[in-house]
């Protein structure tokens, strides 16, 4: 069974509904018990970082989510799913995220670009010196250039870029996906991108 968390937060209809055409078996849960004994965990989100940190704090969704991703259930993060498991945003001072990786949430830089970064964009796979991340699970018949959908104004900066999937240009190119272990997530929305959103979801699926 794949959960969906909720948090009051996030498109789940339609993170759920995508999972649904798929064949999978998905509930909707904000109980921390469903969370605790889910076989994969997905964290979708949309809004504020502060605000879905209290919401998490206040459903006792932290140590669910943070104990999930540690024993090895698949996870994955979609959007505000993906800027929570850092350390900290630069929307929200001193409020602490998940920690789950080492770095913080940087806003775009206001200019010739518009804020939010709305739309589609190409994703590229990125290279490092030990590990060609093109080999991430979820990534299998991705086309390398294939376009996803984004809606955000902030990204995750990770200390480690080992983890970083997937890079995407926008004065300048930031993490659009990061992997590690059983670890993924995106800063796009897999469930509005069309045929090849549906496929790396069916990829989460099959893990």
């Amino acid at each position: 069974m794949i959960v969906v968390i909720d948090y009051g937060m996030g498109n789940l209809r339609s993170v759920s509904k995508a999972l649904e055409s798929l064949g999978a078996p998905v509930r909707v849960s904000g109980d921390p018990q469903d969370v605790a004994q889910a076989e994969k965990v997905i964290l979708p989100g949309v809004g504020a970082f502060a605000s879905a940190m209290q919401e998490l704090s206040a459903r006792r969704l932290v140590e669910p989510v943070q104990r999930a991703i540690a024993s090895g259930t698949p996870y994955l993060g979609i959007c505000l799913g993906l800027q929570l498991l850092f350390e900290s945003s630069d929307e929200a001072p001193g409020v602490a995220g998940l920690g789950v990786l080492r770095g913080r949430v940087k806003r775009f830089a206001d200019g010739a670009l518009k804020v939010p970064h709305m739309g589609w964009n190409q994703v590229q796979r990125q290279v490092t010196s030990d590990k060609r991340q093109g080999d991430c699970p979820l990534l299998k018949d991705i086309p390398e250039g294939g376009y996803f959908y984004f809606v955000h104004s902030y990204y995750g900066e990770p200390q480690d870029r080992a983890v970083v999937a997937l890079e995407t240009e926008y004065g300048g190119r930031f993490a659009s996906m990061v992997w590690r272990q059983n670890l993924y997530a995106t800063q796009f929305h897999p469930e509005k991108s069309q045929a090849v959103g549906l496929k790396l979801l069916e990829n989460f699926i099959k893990l």
